[in-house]
């Protein structure tokens, strides 16, 4: 047995010793617990959805938890994926590109991530391909056994020591089998060996597959996929099974059998109306009782605690749970045909509907086909619009015209990044009078670019780097519709990413033509919020920045909850002109017309 002091002692780096464990400073053996969890059968299982779902539990027992995604592509960061691949591109306060799982925990533990709670595979072997150079090994022979897993275990640490944390919740992306992460799975069992007993607890992910022409659910391949972890050195204590339906008593014997789990241990994944419901059939499964027992911290558990959260959090979930009535919002982008581009949308737009009391539905619109006409057929049924952030050249007419049919209809309205660049082209174009107004992303060659990238910002970045990434502040303002969806707060902070910006050279004219730039950075002229007065548009408003990624369950984003209230609103208008007598509708129309474009 491996005990805290030898566990120091194996951290020196010599001929005489095969073990290589970088410690941090700071590190106190034993005090940090560790919870890995894995994927077996098949990818896309909601590793993170169970992980985030289970660390939120032993967060409600008042423990601190550090969660921290191992992704195993070569990539530094996630900034350069196609959402198409791989789904949205997460940004943390900090500017670091991440895996969309960081949302996931940032949502469901309601605490901000930062880069260390994000690896790949190219930051590991970098850091230790310069270490090499440096004569960081004292002439040993650099190996994945081991070096690379010793660099894997020191980040692990380093988070501990960093946060501070009870528990440190390991997802390892991926599947079991993977080339790409097998020295992250047997990283794991080092640690836990080097840890020692009641260290650590091993949570496997699987597939409970069940085909229509047998009508039945097989647990064949889930037994593989778990035999292949075991064969890795790992032993879980905690499996959970995915499936669409709930799984059979059966089915868990199996499973419980083959993997010398506990049948109670042996947890039913199915599919369910919302992941906010994991924590909840996590809690009534039992399993964070079980992690607490496994890892030894029954000390550290605070009931008064649990029972103010448990509350709060049954509390959303009746309220997620009683909506009846239901708002459409509409999404034009580019990536509409893969959902998980726009995850952090989905969830914001969510957390909104539980807060104002409705459901929110989607109509996903490829902008790209509004470049050949009818968008006022393709959008008349929705009450309420997003234009979200995207980069390239496709579909940005389309979406301008989106803007253009949301401004003069009284349609509510929401930009983001993107959705903010091309309303600021719309507008020049089509009440500044600005023809071949366009951003420089588009059309380098503008008359008008009132979308630029600008000297100014290259300068703030610095380092040849021109893309705004991360938290910054915005300085609102005061009576604008951004500040009263602020509760009047003369400053806020906003997660960026993000190359183009408006042009200050325009900004005069724009605001003369009843634009109003209501949020801006503290120091440069960079526009950050517009909007239109309400007394001329019930709810148009856009920011450059992604406020969908610091929405969270109890706490909806600003910008959201304004466009679900508005979208109310609207329905609401909509049923009160339906239920009119067509004659009097005729009439109205007779005198008053359509409404003019603004």
């Amino acid at each position: 047995m491996t005990t805290p002091n030898a566990l120091s002692s194996i951290a020196n780096v010599s001929d005489d010793t095969e073990f290589y464990t970088p410690m941090p400073a700071g590190y106190k053996p034993g005090k940090t617990k560790y919870v890995g969890v894995f994927g077996t059968v098949m990818s896309g299982l909601g590793k993170g959805i169970f992980a985030s779902s289970l660390a939120k539990m032993i967060k409600d027992k008042g423990l601190t938890v550090a969660p921290i995604k191992l992704e195993g592509y070569l990539n530094l960061d996630s900034g350069t994926l196609n959402p198409y691949r791989h789904g949205e591109v997460f940004v943390l306060d900090d500017g670091m590109e991440c895996d969309m799982d960081l949302g996931t925990y940032e949502r469901m533990l309601d605490q901000d991530m930062s880069r260390l709670n994000f690896i790949t595979s190219g930051q590991i072997f970098t850091t230790v391909l310069e270490k090499e150079r440096r004569g960081g090994y004292l002439g040993r022979d650099v190996q994945m056994i081991p070096h690379v897993t010793g660099e894997v275990k020191a980040r692990l640490r380093e988070l501990a020591v960093a946060t501070d944390a009870d528990v440190v919740f390991v997802e390892i992306g991926g599947t079991v089998g993977d080339v790409e992460n097998a020295y992250y799975i047997e990283a794991l069992r080092e640690l836990a060996f080097e840890e020692g007993p009641g260290s650590a607890c091993f949570v496997a992910l699987t597939y409970i597959i069940h085909p229509p022409a047998l009508g039945e659910q097989k647990s064949k391949a889930a037994q593989l996929g778990i035999k292949q972890l075991i064969e890795c050195g790992i032993q879980p204590h905690i499996i959970a099974c995915r499936a669409i339906n709930p799984i059979t008593n059966k089915v868990r014997e199996k499973v419980a059998l083959y993997s010398n789990v506990p049948f109670d241990r042996v947890f039913s994944m199915h599919d369910c109306e919302s992941i906010y419901v994991i924590p909840e059939m996590v809690r009534d499964a039992g399993l964070d009782t079980a992690v607490v027992d496994i890892l030894g911290i029954a000390d550290r558990v605070h009931p008064e605690a649990e029972a103010k959260a448990v509350a709060t959090w049954n509390a959303y979930l009746a309220a997620l749970r009683s909506a009846e009535d239901a708002v459409t919002i509409g999404i034009a982008g580019k990536y509409t045909s893969v959902r998980d581009s726009y995850a952090s949308i989905i969830k914001a737009l969510e957390h909104s509907g539980t807060k104002a009391g409705v459901r929110v539905e989607f109509d996903w619109i490829e902008a790209g086909e509004l470049e050949q006409g009818g968008t006022a057929k393709r959008l008349e049924n929705l009450h309420g619009l997003i234009v979200p952030g995207g980069f390239g050249l496709r579909g940005m007419e389309g979406k301008i015209e989106c803007v253009k049919f949301a401004r003069k209809t009284g349609l509510p309205y929401l930009g983001m990044c993107l959705g903010f660049q091309m309303a600021v082209v719309e507008y020049a174009r089509n009440v500044c009078g600005m023809a071949g107004a366009n951003s420089t992303e588009v059309e380098p060659d503008s008359p008008h670019p009132v979308i630029d990238i600008l000297p100014e910002q290259k300068q703030i970045e610095g380092l040849g780097g021109n893309m705004r990434l991360g938290g910054q502040d915005v300085i609102l303002t005061p009576g604008s519709l951004a500040a009263k969806l602020y509760n009047n707060a003369p400053e806020i902070r906003l997660r960026f990413r993000h190359r183009y910006e408006v042009d200050p050279r325009y900004i005069k004219q724009l605001e003369a033509a009843g634009l109003t730039f209501s949020g801006r950075a503290p120091d440069f002229p960079i526009m950050q919020v517009l909007e239109l007065p309400t007394a001329v548009h019930p709810y148009f408003i856009a920011t450059q920045a992604h406020p969908e990624l610091t929405s969270r369950p109890l706490r909806p984003d600003p910008f959201f909850l304004g466009l679900v209230t508005a979208a109310i609103k609207h329905r609401q208008a909509e049923r009160r002109a339906s239920s009119k007598p067509t004659a009097q509708r005729s009439a109205e129309r007779d005198v008053h017309g359509k409404p003019a474009p603004r």
